[in-house]
């Protein structure tokens, strides 16, 4: 999983404290830090060949950037599943769905609704 902060939002002690509840999980963990666009977001998902982003938002650019990086995904050729977490409302967390981000975590998510929906957004193999 690679997970990165998006925009200029620079709060990531979430994002840390979620990277250490997924890598307690056993899941590998790529943290790609503050400030990243959704073309690198997309760049680094390609080198590291990762089957999930995690982006996290607390600057209120969810509507724009959430489906920027789905979108710059998209154009490198991956089809790699986009959870965000972060403060959104719950009113635009419809719109998020159809612009194709997987899934939202909101404040307060339990860690294991945090690991559970990770792995859910995780193309089955079978």
């Amino acid at each position: 999983m690679l997970m990165a902060k998006g925009g200029l939002d620079g709060h990531d002690r979430g994002l840390r404290v979620v990277a250490r509840i997924l890598r307690d999980a056993g899941c590998e963990v790529v943290y790609a830090g503050l400030r990243q666009s959704p073309e690198t977001i997309a760049a680094m998902s390609a080198q590291e060949d990762v089957d999930v982003v995690g982006v996290s938002m607390h600057n209120g650019a969810h509507l724009t950037l959430a489906p920027a990086v789905v979108g710059a995904l998209r154009d490198a050729g991956l089809d790699t599943p986009v959870v965000i977490g972060g403060i959104v409302p719950p009113d635009d967390v419809p719109v998020l769905l159809r612009a194709g981000v997987a899934a939202v975590l909101g404040p307060g998510a339990s860690n294991e609704e945090v690991v559970e929906t990770v792995r859910r957004a995780v193309p089955s193999t079978a």
